[in-house]
């Protein structure tokens, strides 16, 4: 096939054949939040196509995009993101046949931004830990957000991975809790082990609410009854800043309280290969591998977080 500029096949109007396969990149990421991200970076990416009339989609295209994308400020995670977007892109019209493959190879190998330092992030003290898990209040909804707080802080899932929870999917093993299957980012399945004081809180809000299978954190009305939804990530979101408010850390958010996990379990001398295990990194097939590493359900890192429950004292109807 001769090259082009475009070397989009269909038609030769660009704009007409990338707008076609956004669709299909979009739908090639399983996470809600990958789709959404993808569609964000690649609407802005062809209206920014649209505006200053790219000749065509390419490799120098794609890079002086990169150079506007750093000129307005953004993060080099932002850049990056975006840019991985844009090279699906490449791949899928070149997979769907409408972009040469040799143009679509080299839009992959357009170099993202390097980024300086590394991002702290956020995270609480063992005693904030105990603070959020004691502030909700002995109600039902305040027992589930309890027991919410405490898988988020005491296994370190995803607010989506919390989501999906099962009660199937909390079994014995060892002769200790975990759960199992779990079914993480990027669809890699991994066992998480799940400390006594965690289960405890879990089991107070199976009970309190009269559930037992199915998903395990439920949404309620405003009546404090419950609806038979699945909890969804973002009303996690919700829940955690508003206890984080309580407890004097504002803008809390579920991801800090999984970094609160991997902090504390260090800091308690658990094992960084056992951290990485029970967080699912994408890296850990790779750290598995080259260490050797097989995972430890008798000295788990939820063992080493080193936190306290207060007991609860029901609420009289």
């Amino acid at each position: 096939m001769k090259h082009t500029d475009t070397a989009l096949v269909p038609t030769r109007n660009p704009q007409n054949s990338l707008h076609a396969i956004k669709a299909l990149v979009v739908d090639s990421v399983s996470s809600p939040h990958s789709k959404a991200a993808y569609d964000t970076a690649l609407t802005d990416f062809l209206n920014w196509h649209t505006e200053v009339s790219a000749d065509g989609f390419n490799k120098a295209v794609v890079q002086r995009w990169v150079a506007y994308l750093q000129a307005k400020g953004l993060s080099a995670s932002t850049v990056n993101l975006r840019l991985s977007a844009v090279r699906k892109l490449a791949m899928e019209a070149s997979d769907n046949g409408l972009m040469d493959a040799a143009l679509a190879q080299g839009i992959t190998r357009c170099k993202g931004v390097k980024r300086s330092g590394v991002r702290t992030g956020n995270w609480l003290t063992k005693e904030q830990a105990e603070a959020i898990l004691n502030a909700p209040k002995p109600t039902m909804l305040g027992q589930r957000d309890r027991a919410l707080l405490a898988v988020l802080i005491g296994c370190g899932l995803r607010r989506s991975e919390l989501s999906a929870l099962a009660f199937g999917h909390i079994q014995q093993r060892e002769g200790r809790w975990v759960i199992v299957d779990l079914c993480g980012k990027g669809r890699r399945f991994r066992t998480v082990p799940m400390p006594g004081w965690c289960k405890v809180a879990v089991d107070q809000w199976s009970e309190s609410a009269g559930i037992h299978d199915g998903v395990v954190f439920r949404a309620m009305n405003n009546k404090g009854q419950l609806t038979g939804r699945a909890l969804l990530p973002q009303n996690v979101m919700n829940a955690v800043v508003k206890y984080g408010a309580k407890i004097g850390v504002p803008k809390l958010a579920p991801h800090d309280l999984r970094r609160t996990f991997a902090k504390l379990a260090h800091k308690g001398q658990a094992a960084l290969e056992q951290i990485q295990l029970s967080l699912g990194h994408a890296s850990i097939q790779t750290t598995e591998r080259y260490l050797g590493v097989s995972q430890d359900l008798t000295d788990a890192p939820c063992d080493h977080l080193g936190i306290r429950l207060n007991p609860i004292v029901p609420v009289r109807r």
